[in-house]
């Protein structure tokens, strides 16, 4: 695979050894325990880096002002270079949107292409290494790209891991992203490893499509609804699930939320972080989605900005509504500012889709998606006329997202 000799590869095959058969899939699926691979009872994989959340993203400010330079002016119509074509009839989609779409030499035919990374942010190197994968794959999805042709796969081995530790989260994690990759009917065939001061994970995904594979993300018009498919709260969940171990910052929430909550709000978060957005993205097809994104690093607000800045027409989104993971929106408010949870700049990592739908067409969406997976997805605002801008209103209305039990 790539470059991944000589760091990983034998862990890589030791693990395939020990966690080929349907029992040790199952196995893999309990909470990861550290002592039950001889790893000390402190072990943490979330140890291993130490920015989360909005800490490790580059402002949305800066990050505009640092790729402007790799902008360019791009052909409108076809034009013969040599023996290539560039064709009017598939836009050229890049900088700014989830993916970038790249018209190729073979007529009707595009290459859609992604890549992310971040670091661990849930203790389980197995479910670590599937939510990375989905987490690249939901761009895919976010432009109603159904199917991936290709995965590669990224991955930094932290310097501050034991040779034992190596061998046993290393393996497991490549092992939940090549799972998530097998759900999502595609494969890891290469990528690249290096050893880092911080672990991380990520991948490329790739695909070639024709044009009705696809779905521009600047049709909204006024009229249509906002459809979020999965909860937010994530990074607040995973953090407070870290502070049982941390009195000091447990004792800032423990008034508003008990261990049990946590823990129940931790797990919401990794069964919604490691859920493809797979069938949102094929059901965006059936019911005439006019454009869509993900909702990760930047938070819900961010990533309708976004959205709402790249629309043909000159409208603006309003979200009324906040789906958030339960108990999670008191522990943000007992945190003061520091997640801006309900202001919509909470960071979330492998998100559901935000989706302009018809107004007709939302709550049939909303109940095949649930149908079809069992999980919920809600209306939370509105598209109105405006100036391609994306607001919360003042007092949104938190809906409280259980537990899967």
């Amino acid at each position: 695979m790539g470059d991944y000799q000589p760091v990983a590869q034998d862990a890589l095959n030791a693990a395939q050894l020990e966690l080929g058969g349907a029992t040790n899939n199952a196995m893999l699926r309990r909470a990861f325990d550290p002592t039950a691979h001889d790893l000390e009872p402190t072990f943490r994989l979330t140890r291993f880096a130490d920015l989360k959340g909005r800490g490790c993203k580059v402002p949305q400010e800066v990050l505009n002002k640092l790729v402007s330079s790799l902008q360019q002016d791009y052909p409108t119509q076809d034009q013969d270079e040599g023996d290539q074509f560039v064709h009017a009839a598939i836009p050229r989609i890049g900088i700014g949107l989830d993916c970038s779409v790249t018209p190729l030499r073979h007529r009707g035919l595009c290459l859609v292409q992604t890549t992310d990374f971040f670091y661990p942010i849930v203790d389980d190197p197995y479910i670590m290494g599937k939510i990375a994968c989905a987490n690249v794959l939901s761009d895919l999805y976010a432009m109603g790209v159904v199917d991936c042709d290709n995965m590669l796969m990224l991955l930094a081995v932290s310097t501050k891991m034991t040779e034992k530790e190596r061998d046993v989260v290393i393996p497991l994690i490549m092992r939940g992203f090549k799972d998530s990759a097998l759900e999502a009917g595609t494969s890891v065939t290469g990528g690249q490893s290096v050893v880092n001061p911080w672990c991380t994970i990520g991948g490329v995904a790739s695909t070639i499509c024709q044009p009705n594979e696809y779905i521009v993300p600047d049709n909204a018009v006024v009229g249509d609804v906002l459809v979020l498919t999965k909860p937010l709260g994530t990074q607040v969940a995973v953090n407070a699930y870290q502070w049982l171990d941390q009195p000091e910052r447990w004792n800032r929430i423990k008034l508003v939320v008990s261990e049990e909550d946590v823990r129940k709000a931790y797990h919401r978060a990794m069964d919604s972080m490691a859920r493809l957005n797979r069938t949102a993205a094929r059901l965006m097809h059936k019911y005439n989605a006019h454009g869509a994104t993900d909702v990760t690093g930047f938070g819900l607000l961010g990533h309708a900005q976004v959205l709402a800045s790249h629309q043909k027409k000159e409208v603006s989104f309003v979200i009324h509504n906040l789906p958030v993971i339960a108990k999670m929106a008191a522990v943000a408010k007992a945190c003061g500012n520091m997640f801006q949870l309900l202001q919509g700049h909470s960071a979330e990592t492998s998100g559901g889709l935000l989706i302009c739908l018809p107004r007709e067409q939302a709550a049939a969406y909303c109940k095949d998606i649930e149908r079809q997976e069992g999980y919920q997805a809600w209306i939370i605002g509105i598209v109105e006329k405006g100036n391609r801008t994306a607001r919360i209103i003042d007092k949104p209305r938190v809906i409280e997202v259980p537990a899967r039990d």
